[in-house]
């Protein structure tokens, strides 16, 4: 990652399991979507103070003067920094961190937590805001049809605030974050437990399993490049992977059914395994918060403990160096 920001996001769609509870009297109940698009206008907003903040032609570039803003006729002060500074057609490094980017150092040691979660609705421009709206529609709208906007927005703030924790436990120095990407891998990583949480129900799994880890893939993959964060999408997708199992459980086909049949062949609502899975999440989910707070707000540096941690963020190769 470097100075700038998150700029890949997951850019992947969703996948629509095959089969589900069977029609009739089973069907679930669908939510009407406005979370989703509301979350989409707030970003948009954010994005728009940002350049507003940043006004290019008055400010100018870190490079030199303000000569190179693009489109500085059209947008005036909506202007975007030069592309040699933000390619992505978007503010400077400085307007981000002003704005409330993810920086260790102001979190740890100034006490600006709230940056942990005021990071996840900057964008490093616009191009970035597309990638990660349209993502954010595809993952989002169907999720929030089936389980509703509470059970959605908390999974979604919650991986968020995940991804930019373990973010600020292993890149230090003066390297800043933003980007939704840690939430839309957390709305990625509940699909995957959804789906796993209630195994019994679904037709085809294999297929949808198979197709949702090569998304997962792909994305992680993606992320190994440098400008992007993904200690934030391990950290927001192992968030939202456990809140899948602590949130999302259906009960199991027939339940719905339970009035129409003898009181003695009363089906349970959940199974066995799931009431497992609900457990073990939760317990690893709260014991994890637990302890990567603790060495944040400690001044630890995960680098000490995982020397090779560094490579899932970014690998070097012939085309380009992880410390640029």
């Amino acid at each position: 990652m470097a100075p700038g920001g998150e700029a890949k996001a997951p850019g992947a769609g969703y996948y629509q399991y095959p089969g589900s509870y069977g029609g009739g009297a089973d069907e679930e109940r669908r939510w009407w979507p406005w979370l989703v698009p509301a979350v989409l206008v707030a970003c948009i907003a954010v994005f728009a103070a940002e350049m507003f903040v940043n006004d290019c032609p008055r400010h100018g570039s870190a490079l030199g003067g303000g000569a190179g803003c693009v489109a500085s006729g059209f947008l005036r002060r909506f202007a975007f920094q030069p592309l040699r500074e933000n390619p992505l057609l978007g503010p400077s490094s400085a307007t981000l961190e002003k704005m409330g980017a993810l920086n260790w150092a102001k979190v740890v040691h100034e006490h600006q937590g709230w940056r942990l979660i005021s990071c996840i609705w900057l964008h490093a421009g616009l191009v970035h805001l597309i990638v990660n709206m349209l993502s954010l529609l595809f993952i989002g709208i169907r999720l929030e049809q089936q389980f509703g906007f509470v059970r959605i927005g908390v999974i979604y703030l919650i991986s968020g605030f995940g991804g930019s924790v373990l973010s600020a436990l292993f890149l230090r120095s003066n390297y800043i974050s933003v980007g939704a990407s840690e939430a839309l891998f957390g709305l990625l990583g509940s699909m995957l437990s959804e789906l796993i949480m209630n195994w019994t129900i679904y037709s085809n799994k294999a297929a949808a399993i198979i197709t949702l880890l090569f998304i997962i893939a792909i994305n992680l993959a993606i992320g190994i490049s440098p400008h992007a964060d993904n200690f934030a999408h391990i950290g927001g997708f192992a968030s939202g992977f456990l809140l899948g199992f602590v949130l999302l459980a259906r009960p199991q086909f027939g339940w719905m059914e339970r009035n129409e049949l003898p009181q003695t062949n009363q089906p349970p609502k959940y199974k066995l395994y799931q009431y497992v899975l609900w457990v073990g999440a939760l317990i690893l989910l709260v014991v994890g918060f637990v302890i990567i707070l603790v060495m944040l707000f400690k001044g630890k540096n995960g680098n000490d403990s995982c020397h090779w941690c560094q490579y899932l963020n970014c690998v070097p190769t012939s085309r380009w160096k992880c410390n640029t």
